[in-house]
């Protein structure tokens, strides 16, 4: 049952082409359609809602017409497809939805009910940086950033993958000593919490 949402080998070569710029073209096409969409609702001050409405009104407009036009010049109607959302695909983006709920659910039983400390101060920071970046920029911004990394970071790094490695390594050294340091810290102020971290050792 956990198998069946898993994304196929198909799929993530597909993803990693488009990442990799092995497919130029569809990630040349991410690239410009997520740069427009960007300029669009950040610069231009473009209404999300507005702008659904006016490409949905835009798309009736023209399928309207050429249905008409057809049918009075015998042409051939828009070639559009079946729209029908598969029972399937349904169920697999529920499964998905729900697998998410239920690990966030069970994080957040731990941190309440079991008293875990070491997932609430992990918990904490984790949210408090991510306060602290969507301080700076708006929830498009950070989109559109992410798509940004999504496409030059994996190429990056598949071509300096040694010298990326070696960094990361010192990086993670670095940042292994500086959390033990200040989980330490913080075990240190709470009373008898240090010595029930020695005993589940």
């Amino acid at each position: 049952m956990g198998e069946s949402h898993q994304l196929s080998p198909v799929h993530l070569a597909l993803v990693a082409d488009v990442l990799l710029w092995k497919k130029w073209c569809a990630s040349l096409a991410v690239l410009v359609g997520s740069t427009s969409f960007w300029f669009l609702f950040e610069r231009g001050g473009y209404n999300l809602l507005t702008f659904i409405a006016n490409v949905l009104l835009l798309l009736t407009v023209i399928l309207f017409f050429w249905a008409k036009s057809a049918s009075l010049l015998n042409r051939p109607l828009p070639p559009l497809p079946d729209l029908v959302v598969s029972e399937e695909s349904v169920a697999k983006a529920a499964d998905v939805t729900r697998d998410w709920i239920n690990h966030v659910l069970l994080i957040a039983r731990d941190i309440a009910i079991g008293g875990n400390l070491k997932l609430f101060v992990k918990v904490g920071l984790g949210l408090w940086v991510v306060s602290y970046i969507g301080s700076f920029f708006n929830f498009l911004s950070l989109l559109y950033a992410g798509v940004l990394i999504s496409l030059s970071m994996p190429l990056l790094y598949d071509k300096y993958q040694d010298q990326i490695d070696s960094k990361l390594i010192v990086v993670y050294d670095l940042v292994q000593v500086q959390y033990r340091k200040l989980d330490h810290a913080i075990l240190k102020k709470i009373p008898g919490a240090l010595n029930k971290e020695k005993k589940t050792q």
